[in-house]
């Protein structure tokens, strides 16, 4: 599988941090430190993203073909 980037967006809010990452609506964390933040936001997006990859192969139930698409 090919390795992606994607932007974390992140804040301090009182003593929580708080991130989204930018490109996949619904990746939200909150942790007691920026570390902890960023490690969620990993765990959180790669889950997001398999489960997306699941749903669409689901979808497409059969003789269906897998094409890479950059923008």
């Amino acid at each position: 599988m090919q390795q992606n980037t994607y932007t974390a967006v992140t804040k301090q809010d009182g003593d929580w941090w708080i991130g989204w990452i930018e490109e996949v609506p619904g990746v939200n964390c909150q942790e007691r430190t920026k570390e902890k933040l960023l490690k969620s936001l990993r765990v959180t997006l790669k889950e997001a993203l398999d489960f997306n990859r699941e749903d669409a192969l689901r979808a497409a139930e059969s003789n269906y073909q897998e094409e890479l698409v950059q923008v």
